[in-house]
């Protein structure tokens, strides 16, 4: 009925994967609905124009010629207070690799954590995050700090739809680097900036796509987002020291900053990400347009009806099986062009699927985990 990735990787990984999943039958979690409205940011990748060294200073033509996102912004949407610093990206590809570029303002440029796998986001960072074929399961995070130092792991399925996350996977080939344009972990400076520059392979990033070709191919299009952590700096004895709220004596919250806005303090709704569309032109030339997927509308108001029914589990103790029970009978965001409604929704106590079916046969679905997927009719068997 769906794809599973889990035969696709490594012998290594799928151990570890049957070990988290055997481990911790993670019971499914709240779901937040998100505070905005559903407006992935968009961003066309082009080709390199040559060669790119993995240097962290993004000076090669191509870096140069490429266009940038937006600037990140708080990631709970505009509603909220604007990043103190400017963060934007970059975005390249050719046969091989995956390119990623990230501009970091930053006054006082620190890190302090050095071993492969920590957990980066107790320092100041940028992260990556990948759903190449955008169903919400079986997506990428990239974790870097100015150190240079990666954490790259495997996600299964978001945290509140049971994970589990696979810290032990690695990105064979990965390239990374920094430059920082100041001095890093030197109060006694103003620091400019630092850059990252990443290259993945695509080899590693097709792992869970069945079917597909090792390289996107042009009009392709992935969900991404970008995120920074930042946190509150004071100088204690020469250092930076995270700061302390005088009154509790605990650390300040961080702040996140992200590409696309998720609505929600949770970078783990990858229906939220950007659209990243992949283009043959080379980078500079212009031209390429976004090419909205009517079928991006089915699945958001599949993930309504999923945001709905995971409110029920935890009000009602159960799935509905219908409509009005959620409040969304007749929801305007529910009607879709050229698919009928309402959608059928199967359910028992602890599990459900919702169904958008066309005139044609073709179906999209949803389950109580959030994955979603679409089935084409079946072809009549010639006699």
């Amino acid at each position: 009925m769906m794809k599973t990735c889990a035969s696709r990787l490594p012998l290594v990984v799928i151990g570890f994967i049957l070990g988290s999943l055997s481990l911790s039958a993670v019971p499914l979690s709240s779901v937040p609905v998100p505070k905005i409205p559903f407006s992935p940011q968009r961003y066309i990748v082009q080709r390199a124009t040559g060669p790119i060294e993995i240097d962290g200073r993004l000076s090669e033509d191509s870096w140069l010629k490429a266009d940038w996102t937006e600037v990140f912004g708080d990631i709970e949407g505009p509603a909220k207070p604007r990043p103190r610093y400017r963060t934007r990206v970059q975005l390249l590809w050719d046969d091989q690799f995956l390119y990623i570029g990230a501009y970091l303002e930053e006054p006082d440029v620190w890190a302090t954590l050095t071993e492969r796998d920590s957990i980066i986001f107790q320092d100041n960072d940028f992260e990556v995050f990948i759903d190449p074929d955008g169903d919400t399961h079986d997506y990428y995070e990239l974790e870097m700090n100015a150190l240079n130092t990666v954490w790259d792991l495997f996600l299964v399925s978001p945290y509140r739809d049971g994970g589990p996350a696979v810290n032990a996977w690695d990105i064979k080939g990965l390239k990374t680097a920094v430059h920082v344009n100041g001095s890093l972990n030197d109060p006694s400076d103003r620091d400019r900036a630092w850059t990252v520059e990443i290259a993945i392979p695509f080899s590693v990033l097709r792992e869970c796509i069945p079917g597909k070709p090792e390289r996107p191919t042009a009009g392709d299009q992935w969900r991404m987002n970008f995120s920074r952590v930042e946190y509150y700096l004071n100088v204690e004895n020469g250092k930076y020291v995270k700061a302390k709220d005088p009154c509790s004596g605990q650390y300040l919250p961080e702040d996140n900053w992200t590409w696309s806005p998720q609505g929600v303090i949770n970078i783990h709704y990858p229906e939220m990400w950007g659209y990243v569309q992949f283009s043959d032109k080379k980078a500079g030339s212009g031209g390429d347009k976004f090419v909205d997927r009517p079928e991006e509308k089915v699945k958001w108001a599949l993930r309504k009806i999923y945001y709905g029914e995971r409110a029920q589990l935890d009000e009602k103790g159960a799935f509905a099986d219908d409509l009005g029970s959620l409040g969304l009978k007749n929801a305007k965001e529910l009607k879709v062009k050229g698919w009928l409604y309402p959608p059928l929704l199967q359910t028992t106590k602890s599990l459900f699927e919702a169904i958008y079916t066309n005139k044609a046969g073709a179906s999209w679905h949803i389950r109580q985990d959030g994955l979603v997927w679409n089935e084409e009719p079946k072809k009549p068997e010639k006699k």
